[in-house]
């Protein structure tokens, strides 16, 4: 069973069926989209969330090899503002979204690191790893916040097009050198 995880101004709630009409509406954005993964249709369908959760992320959480969380506001506890993720796959273990309104509050930084201590200390990952197109300013200064560092970049698919995927790293052990260094996590 997945937990629910907390973070100072966030509740990530283990991701449900009934999640989908607010994933729906805050999601199919350009902004929000443009650099995931190509498998992310566009234009987003009208059913899109409730088919990805139907066929994607529930059944993965069900064998135990994605740990899917959305995201909600502690001072607002029913709007959901995005999703974080958590894979078995190799080069591929953590994606996020967030809504537009919420982009540049350190939201996602947050997200990150209660996902993260959790990919460590609960699953005893060896090391995390979190692909993300080489644009994308934002989700790297995420990665950089987080103590991770780029080792590898390879071409990679996205809505927006075909650009240089980088992929970012931290182990177990500078995870936990990191969280010494930083008492803010």
């Amino acid at each position: 069973m997945q937990p629910t995880l907390y973070t100072e101004r966030l509740i990530l709630r283990p991701l449900t069926l009934d999640h989908a009409d607010a994933i729906q509406q805050i999601f199919p954005h350009w902004e929000v989209v443009r650099y995931l993964n190509d498998e992310v249709p566009w234009p987003y369908p009208a059913d899109g969330a409730r088919s990805f959760l139907e066929n994607v992320a529930l059944p993965g959480m069900a064998r135990g090899e994605e740990w899917c969380w959305s995201i909600f506001l502690k001072d607002s506890p029913d709007t959901l503002v995005g999703n974080i993720s958590l894979f078995d796959t190799e080069d591929d273990n953590r994606g996020f979204w967030l809504g537009q309104p919420w982009h540049g509050q350190g939201l996602m930084t947050e997200a990150c690191a209660v996902v993260t201590d959790y990919w460590f200390n609960v699953l005893e990952r060896p090391v995390l790893r979190a692909p993300k197109a080489a644009p994308n300013q934002g989700s790297r200064r995420i990665s950089e916040r987080g103590g991770m560092r780029l080792v590898k970049t390879v071409e990679g698919h996205f809505v927006e097009g075909t650009f240089p995927r980088e992929i970012w790293e931290i182990t177990r052990e500078e995870w936990l050198n990191f969280q010494k260094s930083t008492p803010t996590l």
